[in-house]
């Protein structure tokens, strides 16, 4: 007769590490954060402008928001020991989705949001299954989905379309005190991620397939199925955000996600954050810091009105540095 052994526990060790090991470097972004803050202050102060003023604040926030909701998504692929590239194609595409189903009338709102959300949900199926069961590696896959995404879209765009009615626009455009709506939505979506990864057993599997998936799939994790929800959950993070953009735009925008760069920006922020590429390491605290680090770095540009190739340049100098720092305190650990 045969014994039947009842699948092990994933080691407890195996997923925290990564929680563990993610302490140091998004304190790290925080430490880089705040004396960027100080710099930018003196920079502000010589040139007789408020950095810490209110106007400039809300700008930070509302630049940063759409921007955040997409990098905390990409944050749950990520440690997942994946990514996604098509995040950028599928804003503009839902931006589009939204803006057509709303037609401008309050009616529209909810059939858009659902619509929005079933769009991303599906991509994000469709990236997850490319992934796990005809095994392509995902930069090719998310780009070969992305690439899709891009054919649809000049097919059938040839600029802006559909509207936004007004009461949407309060989404993007509306403040609580000095906070922006979109804003609290960044940190509602933010919350939201951290407790799953943090307090629940789907967070808990993400972290132990990411940090080794060979040990995570003996110890009785559907791996394969981590993988697709991760990539599920980064999708409709992009979805999300393209509701946001159609809300300050209008209307929807094909080239709103590109133009954006919210593929690799998104994974800069969460590189920034602390957050291992090869997975299992991180988490969203990280990330925000990362993205809050990269709209401050924003502003103190346009304040100095630094050209976009500067701007690139050094954008590409703190993202080099920082995985260098982060690298030699791994080895050192």
């Amino acid at each position: 007769m045969t014994e039947h052994v009842k699948p092990r526990r994933v080691p407890a060790r195996v997923a925290d590490l990564g929680r563990i090991s993610a302490d140091r470097p998004a304190r790290a972004v925080y430490v880089a954060l705040a004396l960027l803050i100080v710099l930018g202050w003196l920079l502000f102060e010589l040139d007789g402008g408020g950095f810490l003023g209110l106007s400039n604040i809300v700008g930070i926030q509302q630049r940063s928001a759409a921007l955040g909701i997409v990098a905390v998504g990409q944050t749950v692929a990520i440690l997942a020991g994946s990514l996604d590239l098509s995040v950028a194609y599928l804003i503009s595409l839902t931006s589009l989705v939204a803006a057509e189903t709303m037609a401008g009338a309050d009616a529209g709102v909810l059939p858009a949001v659902a619509a929005v959300l079933a769009v991303s949900a599906m991509v994000g199926l469709v990236n997850g299954l490319v992934v796990t069961r005809l095994k392509v590696h995902p930069f090719i896959a998310t780009l070969g989905v992305a690439l899709v995404i891009r054919g649809v879209l000049d097919w059938r765009y040839d600029g802006p379309a559909g509207s936004v009615p007004a009461s949407f626009q309060h989404l993007g455009y509306d403040r609580i005190g000095p906070l922006p709506v979109s804003a609290l939505l960044w940190a509602a979506v933010a919350a939201a991620v951290w407790f799953l990864l943090s307090r629940t057993r789907l967070g808990h599997r993400i972290y132990a397939v990411g940090g080794d998936a060979e040990v995570a799939r003996l110890s009785g994790v559907r791996t394969g199925r981590v993988v697709v929800i991760a990539h599920v959950l980064c999708s409709l993070c992009a979805g999300i955000a393209g509701l946001l953009l159609a809300s300050r735009l209008g209307a929807g925008a094909p080239t709103v996600g590109t133009d954006g760069g919210y593929d690799l920006e998104s994974i800069a922020a969460v590189v920034l954050g602390g957050t291992a590429l090869a997975g299992g390491r991180g988490g969203v605290a990280g990330t925000v810091g990362g993205v809050l680090l990269l709209a401050v770095l924003d502003s103190v540009f346009n304040q100095m009105e630094i050209n976009s190739f500067a701007k690139d340049v050094v954008r590409g100098v703190v993202l080099v540095a920082a995985l260098a720092i982060y690298a030699r305190r791994r080895r050192a650990a």
